[in-house]
């Protein structure tokens, strides 16, 4: 029974993983950027696909045109999270996404995500 508490508690102490992943087509080269405060959680993205329920119709669309073996899964950064004092872990990873969704600009051709709109840019 000490066993179990053990585990447990070791589960519990456990650190999540969080940051950045994509998911890119590899016939067309085509990325989706998104992020997740538990990266171990990853496979729920390819769940939905699987499923024909994933929230990006784009990404759905091509998933069931060029199929599973078609895409990767890639962590592109993970969260360097500070040990004292108070730490925004979700703001700090909504900057980390928007860094990389800069960087890589998968948007239109290039990729599945849609590109938000800046205050000022109508």
């Amino acid at each position: 029974m000490d066993r179990k508490k053990e585990l447990k508690q070791l589960y519990k102490e456990a650190e999540i993983p969080a940051g950045v992943y994509q998911i890119k087509n590899t016939s067309n080269q085509k990325v989706f950027i998104g992020s997740s405060m538990n990266l171990n959680g990853m496979n729920g993205q390819r769940f939905q696909l699987e499923m024909g329920s994933h929230r990006n119709k784009k990404l759905q669309q091509e998933w069931q045109e060029f199929g599973a073996e078609a895409f990767v899964f890639e962590v592109l950064e993970t969260l360097k999270k500070k040990e004292e004092g108070y730490f925004d872990a979700r703001g700090v990873l909504k900057k980390l996404e928007a860094k990389w969704l800069d960087q890589l600009q998968p948007f239109g051709d290039r990729g599945y995500n849609e590109q938000k709109l800046k205050p000022g840019d109508r």
